[in-house]
């Protein structure tokens, strides 16, 4: 996941870097004599790691424009606190002050997606970024039916 600006241009720049060394060497395996599915399938590894990438740059664009998406039980916290303050324009570094700690540990703690982190820390977070969460409670799921079972009840 990319974290703040710089990674993001970083990531950026890989991404202009891969796309014309997998063309470079799409052009070289045929230079070798390989045909069209023989590079391909040669190319694929490459092509896998660039799609990635295209991904986390993606990704990071619509955090940038608000685009948050939706937390289920409390699964993928971590990660939406970090999109969340990637969305609200906040640095690492101006989070840190809203938060009165150091600006490592909130590198830290996103590098780690905030595991172990405790409601009242999250709750601290989310004012401290403005952001006011919403719960839904939904019908209890039954353990003796597999999951998806209880939508055809």
């Amino acid at each position: 996941m990319i974290r703040n600006e710089a990674e993001y241009q970083e990531a950026a720049t890989r991404l202009q870097q891969e796309a014309t060394r997998l063309e470079e060497h799409r052009k070289h395996l045929q230079s070798l004599g390989l045909n069209d599915e023989e590079a391909t399938r040669a190319l694929d590894p490459l092509r896998a790691f660039h799609l990635q990438l295209v991904e986390e740059v993606q990704s990071y664009e619509r955090l940038k424009r608000g685009d948050v998406g939706e937390l289920l039980n409390l699964h993928g916290l971590g990660h939406t606190l970090v999109s969340l303050r990637i969305a609200r324009g906040l640095s690492q570094r101006e989070l840190a002050g809203l938060l009165n700690v150091h600006e490592s540990q909130v590198s830290r703690d996103e590098r780690n997606e905030y595991h172990g982190i405790t409601v009242e820390r999250a709750t601290k977070i989310l004012d401290a970024i403005n952001v006011r969460m919403r719960s839904a409670f939904e019908q209890p799921v039954r353990r003796d039916m597999p999951m998806g079972a209880e939508a055809r009840l």
